[in-house]
C-alpha cells in the first residue's frame, strides 16, 4: 500500500527517531509499505519518519542511479546492485574531503540543492531479519544512506545549507509546508493535519 509522504514542516522530520525490536508489530508490511511508496515516489531512499513514524527505519534502492552515464560501468553496476534495509543503524564514522552532490527529498519535493558530505562511512545496523552489520560504503550509495540516515536525526539535507541559500529557498519552503506545491506521489501537509 502505499502511504502518504510527509511534507517538510511536519514536527515528525524533527524528532531523534526510536530504536525498535524484533517484535515492532507487522514490520514485515510495514517495510513492504515502504518500499511501495519509496518506488511509487521515484526514490532511491525512504526513512519511516517520512511516513510519519519517529522509528530508526529507512530504506535505500540506488539502483535508479545506475542508469546515469556520469558514472563508471564499475560504479553503475554497484549501484545497480544496492538495496538494504537499514534498522536501528548508527554511523560509525564518516571519513575524506567533503564533496558536493545535488540532492532532493521526496518531503521537500522541487527542492534540489548541494550538499557536502563525507564520500566514505562504517556504519552498524540490522537488516529485516534483526542480524547485526558493520560495514563501510563509499561515493553515492554512502551518501544516500547519510541522507536517510539524517532524516532518523531529525536532521533534513536543507539544514546543511548556507545561511543565503536557506533565505533564497525560505519561501518555496514555507509553500511545501502549506501544501501550496504539486506532486504526483501522495504526501501529507502539515496544514491537512489541523485541519482534522
Amino acid at each position: 500500500m502505499i502511504l502518504p509522504i510527509v511534507a517538510y514542516g511536519d514536527a515528525v522530520l524533527r524528532k531523534k527517531a526510536e530504536d525498535i525490536s524484533k517484535d515492532y508489530p507487522k514490520l514485515d508490511e510495514l517495510l513492504a509499505n515502504m518500499y511501495e511508496t519509496m518506488y511509487g515516489a521515484y526514490g532511491v531512499g525512504l526513512a519511516a519518519p517520512q511516513i510519519g513514524l519517529p522509528i530508526r527505519l529507512f530504506l535505500v534502492d540506488t539502483e535508479p542511479f545506475s542508469e546515469d552515464k556520469d558514472f563508471t560501468k564499475e560504479e553503475q553496476e554497484q549501484l545497480k546492485n544496492f538495496k538494504r534495509t537499514f534498522i536501528n543503524a548508527k554511523i560509525l564514522e564518516e571519513t575524506g574531503d567533503e564533496w558536493a552532490f545535488n540532492e532532493g527529498c521526496l518531503s521537500i519535493p522541487d527542492v534540489r540543492e548541494d550538499v557536502f558530505r563525507k564520500p566514505k562511512i562504517k556504519i552498524e545496523y540490522q537488516d529485516e531479519n534483526f542480524n547485526t552489520h558493520t560495514e563501510e560504503f563509499d561515493g553515492l550509495i554512502a551518501r544516500v544512506i547519510q541522507h536517510e540516515y539524517d532524516h532518523i536525526e531529525g536532521i533534513l539535507f536543507t539544514d546543511k545549507l548556507s545561511t543565503l541559500k536557506k533565505r533564497l529557498i525560505k519561501s518555496r519552503l514555507a509553500n511545501i509546508s502549506k501544501g501550496n506545491i504539486d506532486v504526483d506521489y501522495r504526501m501529507r501537509f502539515p496544514s491537512m493535519k489541523k485541519k482534522r
